[in-house]
């Protein structure tokens, strides 16, 4: 699993998190432990910061090609990657698309990234 965006540690579990000022809401696929549901299999808990244990970002970086790319999704045998080299004729050479101003994206097979690492900031 490719993850991209903040986690949370409450009671020793992990969490899909989303910090709100003082308070963090965290998501699990299931009710339990008062869980609100979202959307069929999405439920979310709002809680005070101070309860976690841990709040992070966790990104997960590749190499395709030579080059460095964060990973955004993963689709069956495909990633979505972001080039993080800074250099518009290497992402015109790989084929990208301009995302936005300077953000380059877009799909790369599995098999061919290597150096796949998850970091948390």
């Amino acid at each position: 699993m490719m993850r991209d965006g903040y986690v949370a540690r409450w009671r020793g579990r992990e969490y899909e998190a989303s910090p709100d000022g003082d308070n963090v809401r965290i998501y699990q696929p299931g009710p339990g432990d008062d869980f609100e549901p979202v959307r069929p299999g999405r439920f979310v808990r709002v809680l005070p910061l101070a309860e976690f244990e841990d709040v992070a970002y966790v990104r997960t970086t590749c190499t395709w090609k030579g080059e460095p790319f964060i990973v955004l999704a993963e689709h069956d045998t495909w990633l979505r990657v972001e080039y993080t080299g800074g250099r518009w004729p290497v992402a015109q050479a790989l084929g990208l698309e301009e995302f936005d101003f300077g953000v380059y994206q877009g799909w790369a097979p599995a098999s061919e990234v290597t150096d796949l690492r998850e970091h948390r900031v």
